[in-house]
């Protein structure tokens, strides 16, 4: 029995399942068996296996330390760094030999004096010298210029081995330790 359609008719098909059922008589106790040892508590193993691996990924650094970065803070290291190297540059270890100040310089003019500021400090075999870049406060809705340019360059140039955002009584977000390649450079300029 079909409508038009093809289809069967649900007056059809609720005849159909009462005659199927019709002989059926409900159970004569209402209690249901019960086991004789109690259901094992669920396990929320993928949810366990998360947290491990969670846990693990959180004690392992990623592979490029610029995924570490997190709000204003600039950090880079290159593979020959080791981690115990990186962490002491963070702590200011070893010290600052040398500082430049780009604060009020235009890009074009702040990358030419971070040039020359590398060269001669790599000339001179300093191992550590700090950067202020500012916080690009005064860049208005461009974002800090300097700072980003900063962060740009000096991942380009051979000469710098890693750097990142100083502690605050150093600067803090404002300035960086760049830690130098142990060679005297070439003549020329840091990307020589």
């Amino acid at each position: 029995m079909s409508d038009s359609d093809g289809k069967p008719d649900k007056s059809d098909s609720a005849a159909l399942f009462r005659q199927a059922v019709r002989d059926a008589a409900p159970l004569a106790s209402k209690k249901r068996h019960q086991p004789d040892h109690p259901k094992p508590k669920a396990k929320a193993r993928q949810r366990a296996a998360d947290e491990r691996a969670a846990l693990q990924e959180s004690l392992q650094l990623p592979a490029d330390i610029a995924d570490l970065e997190t709000g204003e803070e600039l950090l880079f290291k290159r593979d020959h760094i080791s981690l115990r190297m990186f962490r002491k540059l963070r702590r200011g270890s070893p010290p600052a030999r040398a500082s430049l100040d780009l604060h009020g310089y235009r890009e074009h003019d702040a990358k030419y004096e971070l040039q020359e500021f590398i060269s001669y400090s790599v000339a001179n075999g300093y191992r550590c010298v700090r950067v202020v870049h500012g916080k690009g406060l005064g860049s208005g809705n461009r974002g800090p210029i300097i700072k980003q340019g900063v962060n740009r360059w000096l991942r380009h140039w051979g000469v710098v081995d890693a750097f990142c955002s100083t502690p605050p009584h150093d600067g803090g977000t404002g300035a960086i330790y760049v830690l130098l390649r142990q060679r005297r450079a070439r003549a020329g300029h840091p990307t020589s």
